[in-house]
């Protein structure tokens, strides 16, 4: 796709891009200094102005030139061996040119300055492209130094209503989550929550039948519904009363979509991302793929899975993030379900998989226009840096991917990059592929060449 990679006073990428009133047609992006310098309508003409002579033009056809994606929800350090260079090599080649770094990584959580400037030396040395951190904030009076995890840079704060792990992924009860929402909001930041009901999950999950069950089906059973809906109005009354900004991660369900247009409604600053495995999936799909799919919150039924379009097209659901969690099949293949660790990786496959199915469902329309803001300014926008990044404007960062309608081409496990070596959508044919990433106008992926990013040159990003 790309001839000789010497330096390029200007970068001119063509191909469909969106216009002004959401349809995509021929047009232009123009890159100087890593930026985006102009988008202009119609077909290349070298030495109109709008494609300087000395260019470096690439010509996409009839694929769609998209903002990168900045993929709001990346685990790189749950399990020891992904790490940034690996999770940022798979975002890339995805399409993406800015993850959100979670917090809770297996060494410890990211809960002090100390930690974050130890994750920020990780961020300088192994990220391909550029990296948004969250802290956390631990119980028992973390909340204190929310003020100092903003001033070294971390975007966002993300806390659990739900008892994952007491040392890397711990609890916050409501009590105290007062107290965390109103430190947050004081600081300026916004506050991300997994929000499930520990009571009622962990009632059930000390079942010894369902602790025993090879089901897969028994996953979604200690995990209902109500108990996620249960977490949603938790966050978002206390959001209410604190008056901070509320970011709901990975919702399931079609009623929590419900509750928060209510309260968004109701003045409530609340946003929700919703995972392509939400979109794509349900908790049939566990019957094959059995551990491999445990996932929290769990797969649902079809209703959950059109409520989520629903929500997406419609704007209730304004992000979808990976949930990139990339555990090793070693800890997803466990014959008694519950036994295997949750998440599946998915920052590779986030771009193709989720506009695939948006293409195939609504074609090219606004439906198409609402899902990619998802992927990409939506995201920016909530964690405070969308000033710069998840749009083609003048001045922006030239943070772009490309999109190729591809009927045939098929998703191989084998061919992705991050670590864990395994994918829940292996030979799946999602209809259309990135073609092409570009991150501050360098290439950092092109479909015929590979990866072409080095690890090092992905920078932190930060609220603006």
């Amino acid at each position: 796709m790309i001839g000789s990679e010497q330096a390029f006073r200007t970068t001119v990428v063509a191909g469909l891009v969106e216009t002004a009133e959401g349809t995509f047609e021929r047009g232009r992006v123009l890159i100087q200094g890593g930026t985006v310098s102009a988008v202009v309508p119609g077909d290349v003409a070298p030495g109109d102005g709008a494609c300087p002579g000395g260019a470096r033009v690439i010509d996409v056809g009839e694929s769609f030139v998209l903002p990168g994606a900045v993929d709001a929800h990346v685990h790189s350090y749950s399990h020891a061996g992904e790490g940034l260079r690996a999770a940022t090599s798979a975002a890339a080649a995805g399409g993406v040119t800015t993850i959100v770094e979670m917090p809770f990584d297996g060494t410890g959580p990211v809960n002090s300055r100390e930690r974050l400037e130890a994750k920020l030396a990780k961020v300088a040395d192994e990220a391909v492209i550029d990296v948004a951190v969250l802290g956390t904030l631990e119980p028992g009076g973390g909340w204190r130094r929310a003020g100092e995890l903003v001033e070294g840079g971390v975007v966002g704060f993300k806390v659990s209503l739900f008892d994952t792990d007491p040392f890397r992924f711990p609890r916050i009860d409501d009590a105290e989550l007062l107290d965390v929402a109103a430190a947050v909001g004081e600081a300026g930041s916004t506050l991300c929550t997994h929000a499930e009901n520990n009571e009622i999950i962990k009632a059930l999950l000390a079942d010894g039948s369902n602790q025993a069950s090879t089901d897969p089906r028994v996953h979604g059973r200690t995990r209902p519904p109500v108990s996620e809906t249960l977490g949603v109005l938790t966050a978002m009354e206390i959001a209410a009363d604190r008056g901070n900004a509320l970011h709901l991660c990975h919702l399931s369900t079609g009623r929590s979509a419900d509750l928060v247009a209510w309260y968004r409604g109701q003045g409530v600053d609340v946003t929700f991302e919703t995972c392509p495995h939400y979109l794509l999936l349900t908790e049939e799909d566990m019957v094959r793929q059995r551990g491999r799919l445990k996932i929290n919150p769990p797969l649902r039924g079809s209703a959950d899975r059109e409520a989520m379009w629903q929500a997406v097209i419609s704007g209730t659901a304004s992000v979808i993030s990976s949930d990139h969690a990339p555990w090793p099949s070693s800890l997803k293949d466990h014959e008694r379900i519950l036994d295997n660790s949750s998440g599946t990786p998915g920052t590779e496959t986030l771009v193709s998989t989720t506009l695939g199915a948006c293409l195939r469902r609504y074609g090219a329309g606004k439906e198409f226009s609402r899902t990619v803001a998802a992927l990409t300014e939506n995201p920016a926008d909530r964690y405070g840096f969308g000033g710069r990044k998840g749009r083609l404007a003048p001045g922006y960062d030239a943070d772009i991917m490309v999109l190729t309608p591809s009927p045939d081409w098929q998703i191989e496990a084998s061919e992705l990059h991050s670590n864990a070596g395994w994918s829940p959508y292996d030979g799946h044919a999602p209809g259309a592929r990135v073609t092409l990433t570009i991150s501050r106008g360098d290439v950092v992926w092109d479909a015929g060449k590979g990866l072409a990013g080095a690890a090092g040159r992905g920078a932190q990003v930060r609220r603006s």
